[in-house]
């Protein structure tokens, strides 16, 4: 680390020249070196002397530029601790069986990606055999997240390890079957393989450095010791302009994540062409990279360039290699040599002497196949360094060809991300290349055959060796068997049940009032994790600052400016809040790397993550899909939610559809409830369902989605009648009649249910009053906690009657016999309620607040979106006016009165 006392850059320029003859003779020197060798050799000594002042420790601004060369010399290799040869071998059957499955699946339709593994095969492979560690050993292994195109060749090697069968290639994407293979890393899909999807491009490299930052976390505070974990990002340069992959670069820098890795595989090409066609990727990637405090390995020439360096006495290969753009390269690697010659070494002339000295064999084994990312020993140096590297987490940029032993049909070719299959000639070829053992026969009806060396053969013996040694079969997910939580004292719910009495209390204070008690439990308290993007203060979670502390490796170096406050902003490094800045994006990371630490680990923690409502599933629903994906568990909070709670704010925080994106999650269980003990309840199932003893046919790899609002409300008590509890769960129970909410309708008055959800209910328990004191009409007011769980409750009632299976939806059971038409209103869009109208046997209509938001009061918005008291007794009047059991000049006259 840089000493905090020594002078920074920055102050140079206003420090007096001590001695201004020794600095005149530093830039008379430089002037000399440029005028008598030129501007490149004076380029070069101040490169070379800037590297020496970093290495020293001098403070001076970083080099945010190498030379487009490798970073670590041929001669400064480590050498291979293996048998080069035998994973020469493995490689290639790996890199045959990959083709194969892929190509062997094209005559169903189904696709699949060749190109992106033969250029990343030695990436991989020289991890597993090496550095990657296995779940088996001490600690939980390190944390893999291979990039998605690659599987493939990940399936291809877990065939070769005996893990997969030449069934399950042969199925891969047609999984119906109940034994196939998913496209792309799938842990929901593939339990026992995949850790982490990462086809979403972008997340896999912002969850991995979460991941590894949640290791430190629980280190840091006791939970588990996970010094032995490495985290591996394994990414496409044109992944790299998702904003998502380059959003946490600074924190992993700053958090000094050495227990960190991005592999970025550099074939210069996306998926329909050049990433930096004009540019180079590599070189902006590392300057992004240096600037954010990353280590920096490039690993891009191969071998047989070290004649080529060494014959470069003046430069001009250096120069050159870094003007030729990545399309040129590209180019380079389809042409012959003497175009090569002509239009890389005939740009120099020192370079066109070079070129002279060079065989067209060796132009055309530099130019078309020799590449850092396609040697062990330039692959296991780059590794080695990054794992030996303290202070800062590494990149490795290598570079490679996309579409690497595939043929010339493939490599290199903007269209080969596109191409599915190869021809049974190409697949010849290939075999030849990679001097595999298959013969002309093997190749029955023009199919091509999977290749096994045998189950007991040397290159499957090596690689169970390596795998043995570095702690089992990778990648692999593992959920160890553990002990379910104990539930929290019951006292914590309780004490909702009884209602605030004459206190108005928010639903969103209710929560966090709730999570107070909770991490206060001897047992379980230690396992929650609280995660909050920069609002704490907005959500009265201020309160938890001292006495849990908000997370950070270096703890508190200074005197907080409120620390003679109660409620003082105390860091600690075992601190147990994430208090993440204005990251949405970085706190559902969080949240995905906590909720899924159960398997990971071992270890299980509860995340609560507490949000603008507006600001969840709009901004982050592709992360809330990769939750789900990765089987994580925990509570999502969309506070201040609903379309008119936060009115001031305008339409931009104004959510009237967050549930509408989380009822197309399947692994979302989403919640809209109106109090306190509801809230209560909810937070208490979920606990038992996805930390305790799960029911059977319970699945506990799903999360909980709750909305909560900031209106403060009187909070009543539970109603003391059977089956309100499974009612909050499942989604619908009647909080009252009008009879027991001490009204009096006349006899035989019209009837009509009301259901609400959230702060709607107090819309309708309003106009429950209107309706009978000034209309004559009898409502019962029931609470929807959760309209999406009684539609899925209701789809699976469907998909039994398609079985033969009789069952009723929970809907339909809980209406039964409730006299008149329904009447549904909630705080966001009408559709949010008209999911389960289909169930619904009475008359069904809804209110909502469609549209975009507005500034104003909340009684001014609801008017305006037709979601108030007033407007629910019109829309109740006019649906009895519609079956005759009201006269329909009441809803004129209703109208008229409340100015509608």
């Amino acid at each position: 680390m840089t000493d905090p006392n020594a002078i920074q850059p920055s102050e140079l320029d206003q420090l007096p020249d001590r001695d201004p003859e020794e600095t005149a003779e530093w830039q008379a020197s430089l002037d000399a070196v440029t005028k008598a060798a030129g501007p490149h050799r004076a380029a070069y000594l101040m490169r070379r002397t800037l590297e020496r002042a970093e290495g020293a420790g001098i403070a001076l601004p970083k080099l945010l530029e190498t030379d487009y060369v490798n970073s670590i010399p041929t001669s400064a290799e480590p050498a291979v601790p293996g048998d080069e040869a035998m994973e020469q071998r493995i490689t290639a059957w790996n890199r045959w069986n990959a083709a194969a499955m892929v190509t062997r699946g094209s005559k169903y339709g189904v696709g699949g990606h060749i190109a992106t593994f033969a250029s990343a095969a030695w990436l991989y492979e020289t991890g597993f055999n090496h550095f990657f560690k296995g779940k088996e050993a001490d600690g939980s292994g390190d944390q893999l997240y291979i990039q998605g195109h690659a599987s493939p060749g990940i399936y291809a090697r877990a065939f070769l390890d005996g893990r997969l069968n030449e069934e399950q290639l042969d199925n891969f994407r047609r999984e119906a079957g109940g034994n196939g293979l998913p496209s792309y890393p799938h842990p929901r899909r593939l339990p026992w393989l995949w850790e982490f999807p990462t086809v979403s491009m972008g997340l896999g490299p912002l969850s991995a450095i979460y991941q590894a930052r949640f290791n430190r976390y629980l280190a840091n505070r006791g939970i588990k010791d996970t010094a032995g974990s490495h985290v591996w990002a394994f990414l496409g340069d044109g992944e790299m302009d998702e904003p998502e992959s380059t959003a946490a670069l600074a924190l992993a820098a700053r958090e000094e994540l050495d227990n960190l890795t991005f592999v970025i595989n550099c074939n210069l090409q996306r998926l329909d062409g050049p990433v930096r066609a004009n540019f180079k990727i590599v070189q902006e990637l590392e300057a992004q990279f240096r600037g954010a405090g990353w280590n920096v390995v490039k690993t891009l020439w191969g071998t047989a360039w070290d004649e080529l360096f060494q014959l470069d006495t003046t430069g001009a290969l250096v120069r050159r290699l870094r003007q030729v753009p990545d399309a040129q390269i590209q180019t380079y690697q389809t042409r012959d040599a003497a175009y090569i010659r002509q239009d890389f070494f005939g740009a120099d002339p020192a370079l066109a002497e070079m070129a002279k000295l060079l065989s067209d064999d060796k132009i055309l084994e530099c130019f078309h196949l020799s590449r850092g990312g396609h040697e062990s020993r330039k692959v296991f140096a780059a590794y080695k360094a990054a794992v030996e590297h303290k202070g800062a987490p590494t990149v490795i940029l290598a570079q490679t060809v996309k579409g690497h032993t595939l043929g010339e049909g493939f490599a290199s070719k903007n269209a080969n991300h596109q191409m599915k299959k190869l021809s049974v000639d190409e697949f010849k070829n290939m075999r030849d290349l990679l001097e595999l053992p298959i013969k002309d026969s093997d190749f029955v009806d023009g199919v091509v055959p999977y290749g096994h060396p045998g189950a007991d053969s040397p290159e499957v013996r090596y690689l169970q060796e390596r795998r043995a040694a570095l702690g089992g079969p990778a990648p692999a997910r593992r959920v160890h068997p553990v002990a379910p939580l104990p539930a929290p004292a019951e006292k914590a719910f309780a004490s909702f049940d009884k209602g605030s009495g004459s206190q108005n209390v928010a639903t969103t204070m209710a929560f966090v009032r709730l999570v107070k008690d909770l991490v206060r439990d001897k047992e379980t308290g230690k396992r929650w994790v609280p995660i909050v993007p920069d609002e704490a203060r907005t959500f009265g979670m201020e309160s938890l600052f001292p006495s849990l502390g908000i997370y950070s490796p270096k703890g508190q170096t200074y005197e907080p400016v409120d620390r003679d406050q109660l409620m003082y902003y105390k860091e600690a490094k075992n601190g147990q809040i994430l208090n993440e800045g204005i990251t949405e994006a970085g706190s559902m990371a969080d949240f995905i790397a906590a909720s899924t630490s159960y398997a990971t680990h071992g270890e299980a923690m509860i995340p609560f993550y507490i949000f603008y409502s507006m600001f969840g599933w709009q901004r982050t629903a592709d992360q809330m899909w990769q939750l789900g994906d990765q089987l994580g568990r925990g509570f999502l909070v969309g506070a201040t939610a609903g379309r008119t709670t936060l009115t001031g704010e305008g339409l931009q925080h104004a959510d009237g559809h967050s549930p509408v994106i989380a009822a197309t999650n399947p692994a979302a269980l989403s919640y809209d409830p109106a109090f306190a003990y509801e809230v209560a309840t909810i937070v208490k199932d979920g606990l038992r369902r996805m930390y305790g003893e799960a029911a059977p046919g319970e699945d506990q790899n799903v999360f909980y989605y709750l909305t909560v609002y900031n209106e403060p409300m009187p909070q009543p008590a539970k109603p003391s009648v059977d089956g309100v509890d499974e009612g909050i769960v499942k989604g619908l129970y009647r909080f009252n009649t009008a009879e027991s909410a001490g009204i009096t309708p006349p006899a035989n008055a019209p009837r009509i249910q009301l259901l609400g959800s959230g702060t709607a209910i107090h819309w309708a328990l309003k106009a429950q009053q209107l309706l009978a004191e000034e209309w004559g009409v009898a409502a019962d007011v029931w609470s929807a906690t959760s309209w999406s769980e009684l539609r899925r409750d209701a789809l699976e009632a469907d998909e039994a009657l398609l079985r033969g299976e009789e069952r009723v939806p929970f809907v339909r059971q809980a209406l039964q016999g409730a006299d008149g038409p329904v009447l549904a209103v909630s705080d966001y869009m009408r559709q949010v309620p008209d999911q389960i109208a289909q169930w619904v046997e009475q008359d069904w209509s809804s209110l909502g607040a469609d549209g975009f938001g507005l500034s104003d009061t909340r009684e001014a918005a609801r008017r305006h979106f037709g979601v108030d008291a007033e407007s629910i007794v019109v829309a109740a009047l006019a649906q009895l006016a519609k079956r005759g059991e009201v006269k329909a000049a009441s809803v004129k006259e209703a109208r008229e009165k409340y100015g509608l």
